[in-house]
């Protein structure tokens, strides 16, 4: 393999959160694209010094739900702050939670972002504070994730946990299509749409390739990866009910329960056209990668501190 074309000056990304399941992939997207990857250390680094110079901030800060009403707009002023002094491009990780319950089953990035839950309307409330600002955002926006290694999401925690028995555990009705997203696929675009940023306009809203399959489907696509029967039934959610009292996390998984009963998919004709050679990862590939099937799995990669159970995006 050739070694990657080292970029100028201008191509140097600042990383947040480079432990966590997006900003790991992040940064070895960015690296492997010969970019100037700074990995952002909460112990010893300063924002302010870590970023300048920078040209690219990815920011990957991820906060237990718990915490996110405290915490998401204190790291929003931080980084719009920086951006502006800076003249960065920030490029944000989206979910799906800023369109709310009772969404079209098929989201564009027109669709409106009208949710009323606390978690949904932190994140509204998040991504127009970028808006607003006049610093470039770039918005690249995922279903659920699907990583290369275990770290504490839907996926690799309640899915696909007995999979070695041949179930599946899911959260929602088995025939609701839901979408996921490959992160390798999220950090490529993330790359591609860098390395393009002086073609956009100052805010940006894609779609990250996806898979929209229903817990049936993605049960059969699971039992083609590891060549025997596998099916799918349903999660109880009552053990979560009843933890809520002495596990504050409960109430914040109760409250996003709707996206796993509520059909979506995400169009991907934006992304289409900013990126039009971009190959998404088919599905079976993912998956083969998302349960440690993969060949190229490096037995001493460990799980980044940020990577603890926290079952959001």
């Amino acid at each position: 393999m050739t070694e990657p074309t080292k970029h100028p000056l201008n191509h140097t990304v600042l990383i947040l959160g480079p432990t966590g399941r997006m900003g790991r992939n992040a940064a070895r997207a960015f690296a492997a694209a010969g970019w100037d990857v700074r990995r952002f250390d909460r112990a010893r680094d300063n924002l302010w010094d870590a970023a300048w110079g920078a040209s690219v901030i990815v920011n990957c800060w991820h906060a237990a739900y718990t915490d996110w009403e405290r915490d998401v707009p204190n790291y929003t002023k931080a980084v719009i702050d920086v951006a502006r002094a800076s003249g960065a491009t920030v490029i944000l990780p989206g979910n799906l939670y800023v369109y709310g319950e009772g969404s079209p089953e098929t989201l564009t990035p027109d669709t409106p972002h009208l949710a009323t839950n606390p978690l949904g309307r932190v994140r509204v409330e998040m991504e127009a504070a970028y808006r607003a600002s006049g610093v470039q955002t770039i918005v690249i926006r995922a279903g659920d994730f699907l990583d290369t290694e275990a770290s504490g999401n839907w996926f690799d925690k309640i899915i696909a946990a007995k999979l070695d028995k041949g179930i599946v555990v899911y959260p929602g009705p088995l025939d609701v299509v839901h979408a996921y997203s490959f992160l390798p696929d999220v950090a490529d675009t993330m790359v591609g749409l860098a390395e393009r940023r002086k073609t956009l306009p100052s805010w940006t809203d894609v779609n990250a390739p996806s898979f929209a399959v229903t817990a049936q489907e993605l049960a059969a696509a699971l039992a083609r990866v590891i060549g025997t029967p596998v099916r799918a039934r349903r999660f109880a959610w009552w053990p979560v009910w009843l933890a809520q009292p002495v596990w504050p996390m409960a109430r914040h998984l109760l409250e996003m329960r709707y996206l796993w009963a509520m059909p979506h998919r995400l169009d991907p004709s934006g992304h289409q056209a900013l990126l039009p050679t971009f190959r998404p990862t088919p599905l079976d590939d993912a998956l083969r990668q998302a349960i440690g099937r993969q060949r190229d799995v490096d037995p001493d990669q460990t799980m980044g501190s940020d990577a603890a159970l926290s079952l959001s995006q």
